[in-house]
């Protein structure tokens, strides 16, 4: 990406932050555009957007453009957007799901009580899972990634994912084994 990059007088290239601040400032503008167009929402379409400038920044050593700039941000950001409403919709179904389940299968107030107790705990416990730890799981439970899929949008390597998926349910379950019982009723009727 040769706006972002300039030779620093025969040492290895550096980054130049005024050409990226011209590459965002001449580019943002459009790309928020057509981003709430995909979206329908400005605030998500500008995060989208803000996103894949931070991306694009930490990422700037591995980046080779084939295409212009400009095309390139483009399908970043479009890519980006159809992500984020496969999130928005698994996150939707998710929730309309539990509700369904929670409201078919509890029965009496002090049931209910319980399990609003556990999705409070749960919520949680998932707080304070390490930010990368959370993310994984997040990504492997909610929205259902399988590792590879999470290992290649993050970066990371397979063993890497396995590993953080790891460390989550043993923290998550650790900060639950007050629930477990409750838990394991829950997927019992869950099955019937």
């Amino acid at each position: 990406m040769e706006l972002a990059v300039t030779n620093t007088g025969g040492a290895a290239p550096g980054y130049d932050d005024n050409a990226f601040e011209q590459l965002f400032k001449a580019h943002f503008k459009a790309l928020h555009s057509y981003a709430s167009i995909m979206l329908h929402h400005d605030s998500h379409a500008e995060e989208v957007v803000q996103n894949m400038f931070v991306r694009l920044w930490e990422k700037r050593d591995l980046l080779d453009v084939q295409t212009s700039v400009k095309a390139y941000l483009y399908k970043c950001v479009y890519n980006d957007c159809l992500n984020y409403i496969k999130h928005k919709k698994i996150k939707t179904k998710y929730q309309d799901h539990a509700a369904f389940t929670m409201n078919d299968q509890v029965e009496n107030t002090s049931d209910r009580l319980v399990l609003g107790e556990l999705q409070d705990r749960l919520q949680e416990a998932m707080n304070e899972l390490p930010e990368q730890c959370r993310t994984i799981f997040q990504m492997s439970r909610f929205e259902e990634l399988k590792y590879r899929e999470i290992a290649e949008e993050l970066g990371l390597s397979i063993k890497t994912v396995e590993n953080q998926m790891g460390k989550a349910l043993r923290i998550l379950r650790v900060k639950l084994v007050d629930f477990l019982p409750i838990l394991l009723l829950f997927m019992h009727y869950k099955d019937l």
